[in-house]
């Protein structure tokens, strides 16, 4: 069998997405006869039925959903092929795709691509939001060349663990709120706090500091992203428990404060790469800037 037609593929799945031949035609600037061709050549080429025309939409066969969802894969690598090579003959260092987990600092990441922007400008870094367990798979994978994970991580094979940070949590908490000190799992039991979604493993970190005080509370919300979590603090609907980093800059907010847990609850991170002695230039880079902004954290006073 011929290897397949990228064209031919992007056809087929311009048709899934938009429904109908003629609005494939138009997307892809083809002549219709010409999406008709596509599609009859690769079902020719697979031996397979992939389309059914009906009389308002076009719709998939089993065939073609699983040609479709693989497919969407293999146009994403050849993109990133195109580019690599492209970035490779214009003198340009490449492309990092890295992967970053819901606890990374929101504050930080911004400086880091800074200084990357500065130390290295013909490296281009592609940020993708995905959980730590999800982010080692795609590492061994291959669809990541680096990610930032909580730690600990199990081991995997041919993936190299680095300590990054170890930043103490805190309890951002609503001004107007009669605080103590310290904040106790007891104290905040009772009252409403916000987490992060269950699938993460800030999640499980937070509910493990419950629970070791014998509490197990629910939480009032949980939301992905870091930034909506310090808006609930501000806008006086709960308390949330994240990394000080985090928080820095709201030290001087008149609509909320911060203050430490007791017992004190760390978040450690790592950098994640694959265990290679000539990683690349590119990906040096971006990992000696990670390196710059390392840090082994204690409980704050």
């Amino acid at each position: 069998m011929r290897n397949l037609n990228l064209d031919q593929l992007q056809t087929l799945i311009a048709i899934a997405d938009l429904g109908t031949f003629a609005a494939a035609a138009q997307a892809l600037h083809l002549a219709p006869p010409t999406v008709s061709l596509h599609i009859k050549e690769l079902e020719s080429r697979l031996h397979a039925e992939l389309v059914v025309r009906g009389r308002r939409q076009a719709e998939l066969t089993p065939a073609g959903e699983a040609l479709v969802q693989e497919g969407r894969k293999l146009l994403a690598a050849s993109d990133d092929l195109i580019e690599r090579v492209r970035r490779c003959a214009s003198g340009l260092e490449g492309r990092v795709r890295v992967g970053v987990s819901a606890g990374v600092s929101t504050r930080l990441l911004p400086l880091m691509l800074e200084t990357l922007s500065r130390q290295s400008p013909g490296v281009e870094v592609k940020l993708e939001a995905v959980g730590s367990a999800d982010a080692m798979l795609r590492l061994k994978a291959g669809t990541l060349d680096m990610a930032i994970v909580a730690s600990p991580q199990p081991a995997v094979a041919e993936i190299r663990l680095t300590p990054w940070r170890n930043d103490p949590m805190v309890a951002l908490l609503p001004s107007s709120w009669q605080a103590p000190q310290r904040v106790t799992p007891e104290w905040l039991a009772s009252r409403r706090w916000a987490s992060f979604a269950p699938a993460t493993q800030m999640h499980g970190l937070i509910s493990a500091w419950f629970g070791q005080a014998g509490f197990h509370p629910r939480p009032f919300l949980t939301l992905t992203y870091p930034g909506a979590l310090k808006s609930l603090a501000a806008a006086s609907q709960s308390a949330a428990l994240l990394p000080l980093e985090e928080v820095e800059e709201l030290r001087d907010s008149p609509h909320v404060q911060i203050r430490h847990l007791q017992p004190a609850l760390m978040r450690p991170m790592a950098v994640a790469h694959r265990n290679s002695p000539a990683p690349g230039k590119a990906l040096e880079s971006v990992l000696q800037v990670l390196a710059e902004f390392a840090q082994d954290g204690g409980p704050g006073a």
